[in-house]
């Protein structure tokens, strides 16, 4: 008996790992050498390539690919029908399909990506980036920034936790729970320890 729950209608081919107290819901996909971390819930119709890395505790809600290339660490969020893509130029006539055509995407620990949102590869999401609904991200995106739009841009910032940071004149925010953070630069801040 397995230590995960996988849904009757899920397909797990042979070689993907699973970790424990992971759950696998209705009509998904779980290609060989796909390695999904522990307590993670994979939702219904989701895909996960040969070869996608997914941390511990990540939550991917329904209808998301993941496509070869996809990194997630922990605690990742991926809204429902969000797109990952893997190859930057792709021709249905001269298909680019092999391990060497697919560029990389990082997803960091405690990103949250909004629902229809478009993650273009070959970008990093740092720590607790938050990708709003609809966002088209084409390039990489800062630890803790709110981006939004298409193309998508920095409207603000947000904790670990999940408050929308207000910086004092000082530069410094605390949220919710009492986490300090730091603006260092227009494109950067800091959590204080």
């Amino acid at each position: 008996m397995s230590d995960y729950f996988v849904h009757e209608s899920a397909y797990i081919d042979e070689g993907a790992q699973i970790g424990t107290g992971s759950k696998i819901w209705h009509f998904s996909h779980i290609m060989s050498n796909a390695k999904i971390g522990n307590n993670c819930s994979l939702g219904q119709n989701v895909l996960v390539s040969n070869n996608v890395t997914i941390g511990d505790g990540c939550k991917i809600q329904n209808n998301v690919s993941l496509y070869e290339g996809v990194i997630l660490e922990d605690y990742v969020f991926c809204g429902p029908s969000m797109v990952f893509t893997n190859i930057k130029t792709p021709r249905c006539e001269f298909p680019r399909n092999t391990s060497e055509d697919y560029l990389k995407t990082l997803v960091k620990r405690g990103v949250s990506i909004g629902a229809n949102a478009t993650i273009i590869c070959g970008t990093i999401l740092h720590e607790y980036a938050f990708i709003a609904a609809g966002a088209v991200v084409t390039k990489d995106v800062p630890a803790y920034a709110i981006v939004a739009g298409v193309p998508a841009k920095i409207i603000g910032w947000m904790s670990a936790y999940g408050d929308v940071l207000n910086f004092a004149s000082d530069g410094l925010a605390i949220d919710s729970i009492g986490s300090k953070y730091q603006q260092v630069s227009a494109r950067e801040i800091q959590q204080l320890k």
